[in-house]
């Protein structure tokens, strides 16, 4: 049966970079929901959306968009995906208690999981970082407009303006500001690390994994999670 894996931990810990590797190991589907939203909220076609416009604001000053604007979304992406036979791997979502478990009157997103692939593959993990370094990485760090890829770097006085994998412009994403990025780490802190303490009271053990390594040590940590699950 397909795994669902959800990467967590605060801005910078690394969880794109790992869901990336995950998915490209495994053959999985990385369900980038940050990427998705700040597409649409991008989007010229959407510039006159008057809801997709005030999440726009609320995504580009660091702020979560509205929970019920993105578990609609969210949930209608992963069943496609889901019946298309591929599993998931998500990197930061569900971000609140309640796209992860609604209410009286919307299924969350983790009981559609469930429904979905079995809760039995449905796989929380922790990336363990200190807050310190994820701002570091984050202050750093570009993005390839064209492949997506994250680029890291330590000089801070760089003036690499393509991407070494293919090429593409790099940018710098508004998020990724000092500014926003502090309001980021409060927003995680209040609004999606309590989902981890839910999960944990559904009955999940969510696995810890430290993030501080180079990426391909911490990917090798979380095959051998994923495996001991698998016995």
């Amino acid at each position: 049966m397909k795994k669902v894996v959800m990467f967590y931990g605060p801005p910078g810990a690394g969880k794109g970079t790992q869901a990336n590797l995950l998915a490209g190991k495994l053959g999985m589907v990385h369900f980038d929901t940050g990427k998705f939203i700040e597409q649409v909220v991008h989007d010229p076609a959407n510039q006159n959306d008057q809801e997709i416009q005030r999440e726009r604001r609320n995504f580009d000053t660091g702020v979560l968009t509205t929970p019920s604007w993105i578990l609609k979304i969210v949930k209608k992406k992963s069943e496609e995906i889901a019946k298309s036979g591929f599993g998931l791997v998500f990197s930061g979502s569900p971000r609140t208690v309640f796209e992860a478990f609604g209410d009286e009157k919307n299924e969350g997103l983790i009981s559609s999981l469930e429904r979905l692939y079995g809760k039995e593959n449905v796989v929380p993990i922790f990336l363990d970082i200190d807050p310190k370094i994820s701002i570091l990485r984050n202050k750093n760090r570009k993005i390839c407009e064209f492949c997506g890829a994250a680029i890291l770097y330590n000089d801070e006085t760089h003036a690499h303006s393509t991407c070494p994998i293919c090429g593409g412009k790099l940018y710098k994403r508004a998020v990724d500001n000092p500014e926003v990025f502090e309001t980021r780490i409060k927003e995680y802190q209040d609004r999606t690390a309590p989902v981890l303490a839910g999960l944990e009271e559904r009955g999940y053990e969510v696995f810890k994994v430290d993030a501080k390594s180079l990426p391909y040590n911490v990917s090798e940590e979380v095959l051998r999670k994923l495996k001991s699950i698998d016995g």
